[in-house]
């Protein structure tokens, strides 16, 4: 079985501890109908495409990113369908810009975009300071897709581009490790700098 009945599982991660929680399940269509909604970590059982597919589907961020509030009004919530076929037509993108199997790509660009240290806020005595924490596995993957997903949102706000263009993109500079012009990989390298500096 093939993704969109075009693309091959068959990807290697290279990331020891993503390995154990992206699933690359075969599905032609990758949507499983909250099958694994309500039941503690089933979501590392979940097709690793259909998890990009349900971060996109949000409403913006709600908060000041760049210095303005990035609001999509609900336009893709609930219509994962849409969003589906958004993803499709970003991975028919992905292989005419770099002729290499989309799916390939996108594990690439959440190798290079996942955190592996983060801060966490500790109290004693009366007094908050920051300290440095290693992030598990589950939560790389989880930041990792919801900075692609929340990059390519950024990318078409206020702009005649699609949401197909932004999100190939922003997977294929994430992929290639570029600093410059993926966010997602601005956000991983911020990360881990405030962790460096609060050990």
């Amino acid at each position: 079985m093939k993704l969109f009945g075009k693309w091959d599982y068959d990807v290697e991660i290279k990331d020891l501890s993503l390995k154990q929680v992206i699933s690359l399940k075969p599905l032609n269509v990758p949507h499983t109908r909250g099958r694994h909604a309500k039941k503690r970590l089933k979501k590392i059982k979940v097709n690793v495409v259909e998890r990009l597919v349900n971060k996109l589907m949000r409403g913006g961020t709600g908060k000041k990113v760049g210095g303005k509030v990035i609001r999509t009004h609900g336009r893709l919530q609930g219509k994962k369908l849409k969003v589906i076929k958004e993803v499709e037509k970003a991975f028919d993108l992905i292989h005419e810009k770099t002729r290499k199997n989309p799916l390939e790509v996108l594990i690439r660009a959440i190798e290079n975009t996942a955190p592996r240290e983060d801060v966490t806020r500790v109290q004693m005595g009366g007094v908050s300071y920051q300290i440095s924490v290693d992030v598990s596995a589950t939560r790389r993957l989880d930041v990792a897709l919801k900075n692609i997903s929340l990059a390519a949102l950024m990318r078409t706000f206020n702009t005649p581009r699609t949401l197909a263009e932004a999100l190939a993109d922003e997977i294929i500079a994430a992929s290639n490790n570029d600093m410059q012009s993926s966010y997602a990989v601005k956000r991983r390298d911020e990360m881990e700098r405030m962790a460096k500096a609060a050990r």
